[in-house]
C-alpha cells in the first residue's frame, strides 16, 4: 500500500487502525505501508503515550543546546555594560575575562546586548548607484564632444604616455589624440584651446570622474593645477 494520494497523517492513522486489529503480522504490516519496523514501532510508541494527537508531527528545535550562554555570565556581561554604555563588547569581554574565564566570544556577546536592547540596532547605508551614461542624444555637430584620457599606454618609441582623445559624438569623428608625458591640466587645457580654435566651441563636453576633468574633492573638482 503506497502513501500517496493522502496526506501523511492518514496513513499514520491507518497504520494504527491496521496494527490494533491485529489481522497482518507487524512486519507484514509495515511492508504494506512501505515503511520499517523501526519506523512502526515508534508511531505505535507515540500513539500509547499520546493517543491519535501523538502522531502529528513534532517540532525539530533540540530541547537544549550544550552551546547556549549560562545565564550567570549573561547577566555578567549585561551589568557591565549598563555601568559603561558606551563600552563595546570586545572591550567589555577584555575586562571581564580576568574575572570571568567562561566568556562568549565578541559577536555572542554583540547579540547578547542586542537582545537585551542594549545595542541600537543601526541600519545600513545604502550606496547609491552610478546613474549611468547620460540619455542625451547629439543631434548635430559641435552638440556633445566627449574627452578621456586612456591612461598609462606604451607608445612605438618605448615611451610610456598618456593619451588625451577627443571626440564629437554626432559625427564620431576624432576630432584630436595627443600623448601627454603625465596627467596635467596645463597640458589638457592647452589641447582644448587648439580644438576650441579649430572647430569652435561644443555645447557641451562629457568626461570621465577622474583627473584632469573631475575628483573626489570639494565640488568634485580636479586637484590638477597648471603651472605658474
Amino acid at each position: 500500500m503506497g502513501w500517496k494520494g493522502v496526506t501523511v497523517m492518514d496513513q499514520r492513522v491507518r497504520f494504527i487502525e491496521e496494527y490494533l486489529k491485529s489481522y497482518f503480522p507487524f512486519n507484514e504490516l509495515c511492508c504494506q505501508f512501505n515503511i520499517s519496523r523501526k519506523i512502526g514501532y515508534k508511531w505505535v510508541e507515540r500513539y500509547e503515550q499520546g493517543g491519535p494527537e501523538g502522531l502529528a508531527d513534532r517540532s525539530r528545535r533540540p530541547h537544549t543546546c550544550p552551546h547556549e550562554t549560562d545565564y550567570a555570565i549573561i547577566e555578567v556581561i549585561v551589568q557591565a555594560r549598563m555601568k559603561h554604555p558606551t563600552w563595546g563588547p570586545k572591550k567589555l569581554l577584555e575586562i571581564l575575562t580576568p574575572h570571568c574565564p567562561d566568556l562568549p566570544a565578541i559577536s555572542t556577546a554583540a547579540d547578547i546586548l542586542k537582545r537585551k536592547g542594549l545595542i541600537p540596532i543601526t541600519k545600513r547605508r545604502l550606496h547609491r548607484k552610478h546613474p549611468g551614461c547620460p540619455k542625451t542624444i547629439a543631434k548635430e555637430l559641435n552638440d556633445i564632444w566627449s574627452a578621456d584620457c586612456k591612461g598609462h599606454f606604451k607608445m612605438r618609441n618605448g615611451f610610456y604616455r598618456y593619451p588625451l582623445t577627443v571626440c564629437d559624438m554626432h559625427s564620431r569623428h576624432l576630432l584630436g589624440c595627443h600623448a601627454h608625458e603625465a596627467i596635467s591640466l596645463h597640458e589638457t587645457k592647452s589641447h582644448f584651446t587648439r580644438l576650441f580654435y579649430e572647430y569652435g566651441l561644443p555645447e557641451r563636453i562629457r568626461t570621465d570622474n577622474g583627473v584632469p576633468f573631475a575628483s573626489n574633492a570639494l565640488a568634485r573638482l580636479s586637484t590638477q593645477r597648471s603651472p605658474k
